[in-house]
């Protein structure tokens, strides 16, 4: 315990220091790549085609699965924003942990 109280204020800037490494690797880890490369670009050509004609030639047809697509889409929005909320708050507790040890103490003695 006397090892904690003689180096607060190191493991406290090492806390501090680590959380926000984190929170900002996440961030940047997460961003989605603003352009598409020209592999994805030409897979969702190929697709888009795929689909037309699948839907020309089967219209008919009745798809005999349920649609999920609506609720992996909520899925994937909630997910996001969890990731998003750990990430402002990994920061925010980084921040604060080095803000906190950068506090003078008064010492009784």
């Amino acid at each position: 315990m006397e090892f904690f109280k003689q180096n607060q204020t190191v493991i406290l800037r090492a806390i501090g220091a680590f959380m926000l490494l984190l929170g900002f690797v996440i961030h940047f880890w997460v961003t989605p790549k603003k352009g598409l490369s020209q592999n994805e670009l030409a897979a969702a050509n190929v697709a888009r085609m795929e689909a037309k004609v699948k839907g020309a030639s089967g219209a008919s047809k009745k798809n005999a699965k349920p649609d999920h697509s609506k609720f992996m889409e909520k899925l994937k929005g909630q997910q996001e924003k969890q990731l998003e909320y750990l990430t402002i708050l990994a920061m925010i507790l980084g921040v604060g942990s080095l803000g906190y040890s950068f506090v003078k103490k008064k010492e009784d003695t």
